[in-house]
């Protein structure tokens, strides 16, 4: 079938006569709210030269235009945090913190059916770009709602701060890891943190108290080099080979309970082998009668907030590089705080956001499924570190999951509906009064 692109257009020409001013009205704002998604898409954010200035300017030109104070902030240079303020009717109270990235990941644009900077629409209404998803819909999801209460005339009674921040794909730590350290988010007072989510196939809203933490792992193993048709005890490569099968035989582990249905995604330790270095290289391959007296390899690792950190290091040190092996480590890892425990939103009476969230959700017509733990890593994890509850919430239904794979894309309906989902929440976060 042929596709037909560029911006939105929700009704032809010869049925637009028909529509009542006020479906027409809604038809032109609806048009508008797309068209604005759309530009905002096409500026390339794209990692590792992202243009963070032409998207600072556009996010502070739409808070302009509906009259919130924005303000640019640069820990790093050439790294901007955008951060916009609708200020509440009593600013004593904890305010609210809609937080995005401005990043997105690279792409391939040959395996693409679109231009994946081109926010192109197909003829069912799919709008296709680097971003739909991850997370440049959630950004403008948030403006659009503010947008939308601002012309009802909702005031908040807490305040309302939404920031982008740069970074995120690429660990946060330069964007909301310095955001969070500094003095001017310290002074916001913020009692709660929305964060991004992941889309759903089903028609439930996933809903995230909590994520797994990161750890990357080198290990190295030395041995005696030699001539490629000798037999050595512990050669470097024999020595490496011994920990990979232990390393695989604990994912086996983990992925039999995840296949099984023992444990969700985001409960299970995972272990994914990224790289693998060994060998003496030549202009087309590699010295093949050559033993190596060196080997590497590097694990990526996402550990549940509930798993047993002290234990899992031990099993690096005593099972996955034995010095005894000759063997060394390298691991770098990200815990929620010094003690090691991980912070999770709690379930219960004491995290009232969770329970507003969800009956903010069923109040636009939504629905949201039981809080888990995030299977990857998002800058929510610098809030938690903070001592703050984040939340994790992108409202996709009805859409496959696409985040950095080819041919992104987010249904106009879907993002519509999910600035509705967003203007419910914010309306019952902001009127909430009870006590800290």
């Amino acid at each position: 079938m042929a596709a037909f692109f560029s911006t939105l257009t929700l009704a032809s020409s010869s049925s637009t006569m028909a529509l009542s001013p006020t479906t027409l009205a809604k038809t032109e704002e609806d048009n508008a709210i797309v068209s604005r998604f759309q530009t905002y898409l096409r500026i390339n954010t794209v990692h590792p030269n992202p243009d963070y200035r032409a998207a600072a300017d556009f996010i502070k030109s739409q808070a302009q235009s509906i009259s919130l104070e924005s303000q640019s902030i640069e820990f790093v240079e050439g790294k901007p945090i955008v951060l916009l303020k609708w200020i509440g009717s009593d600013p004593s109270l904890p305010a609210i913190l809609l937080n995005s990235h401005i990043d997105v990941v690279p792409f391939e644009a040959d395996k693409w059916d679109h231009p994946p900077l081109g926010a192109e629409i197909d003829e069912d209404g799919k709008i296709y770009a680097r971003g739909t998803q991850d997370m440049k819909s959630v950004g403008m999801q948030y403006i659009e709602a503010i947008r939308k209460l601002i012309a009802s005339g909702f005031v908040p009674r807490r305040s309302v701060y939404v920031s982008f921040v740069p970074d995120e794909e690429i660990g946060g730590a330069d964007g909301a890891g310095k955001f969070v350290e500094s003095e001017i988010f310290k002074s916001l007072n913020i009692a709660i943190v929305l964060d991004e989510g992941l889309p759903t196939p089903a028609e439930r809203y996933r809903v995230f108290n909590g994520e797994r933490i990161p750890w990357s792992l080198k290990i190295k193993a030395v041995g005696q080099p030699g001539h490629g048709s000798k037999l050595y005890d512990d050669s470097a490569a024999e020595n490496l080979s011994k920990s990979i099968e232990s390393i695989m035989r604990f994912r086996a582990s983990q992925f039999d309970q995840l296949k099984a249905g023992l444990k969700p995604e985001g409960g299970v330790i995972s272990v994914n082998m990224v790289f693998l270095k060994a060998g003496t290289p030549t202009p087309d391959g590699f010295v093949m009668n050559l033993q190596p007296s060196e080997a590497e390899a590097g694990f990526d690792i996402r550990i549940p907030p509930t798993a047993d950190l002290e234990a899992l290091e031990r099993r690096v040190v005593e099972e996955w590089a034995p010095s005894a092996r000759n063997m060394s480590f390298e691991l770098w890892r990200f815990d929620q705080n010094p003690s090691g425990k991980q912070l999770l939103a709690a379930k219960d009476d004491s995290n009232p956001w969770t329970g507003l969230l969800e009956n903010a959700v069923n109040a636009a017509g939504g629905q949201t499924s039981e809080p888990e733990i995030f299977p990857a890593s998002t800058d929510a994890k610098y809030f938690r570190k903070a001592g703050l509850p984040a939340i994790g919430f992108s409202p996709i239904s009805n859409t496959p999951s696409l985040l950095h794979d080819h041919n992104e894309y987010l249904s106009q309906s879907e993002y519509l509906k999910g600035i509705d989902m967003y203007v419910s929440i914010i309306q019952a976060y902001t009127s909430y009064a009870s006590p800290e």
